[in-house]
């Protein structure tokens, strides 16, 4: 398979299978022309780190996952460490986003929103609340 084809089969833009490729995520087989021959194999790495990228995964924590899913004498509890940290992280992320929302909910509440030029918005990110 041509990249092009790869790309549709696994919704990854041919840009960062490229990008896989140069950070040695990928190693696709080259033809005798210097075009990239995706094997199966190729193909099912590729779904593995979309799925784990669509799950937020860093590249790094993607990297350790997939050399984890391609070594058979794994263990599933260093699987469920690389898990464990990024939900973690995904729940401080949470914890920002809610303290971010109830921040700018009550910012919106406050602001009369007419034509005076007083806003408690601004006045807010100016620092003088």
């Amino acid at each position: 398979m041509n990249i092009g084809e790869v790309a549709d089969r696994t919704g990854i833009p041919a840009k960062t299978i490229r990008y896989y490729e140069d950070i040695g995520l990928v190693r696709p087989m080259r033809r005798p022309n210097g075009y990239r021959a995706f094997r199966d194999t190729d193909l099912h790495k590729l779904a593995f780190l979309g799925r784990a990228r669509a799950l937020g995964f860093s590249i790094e924590d993607c990297r350790t996952l997939l050399g984890l899913y391609e070594n058979e004498s794994r263990e599933s509890s260093q699987v469920k460490i690389v898990a464990t940290e990024h939900l973690a992280a995904i729940d401080r992320k949470i914890a920002q986003l809610q303290s971010m929302y109830k921040t700018l909910s009550h910012l919106v509440d406050g602001c009369q929103g007419d034509h005076r030029p007083d806003c408690p918005i601004l006045s807010d990110l100016s620092g003088n609340p």
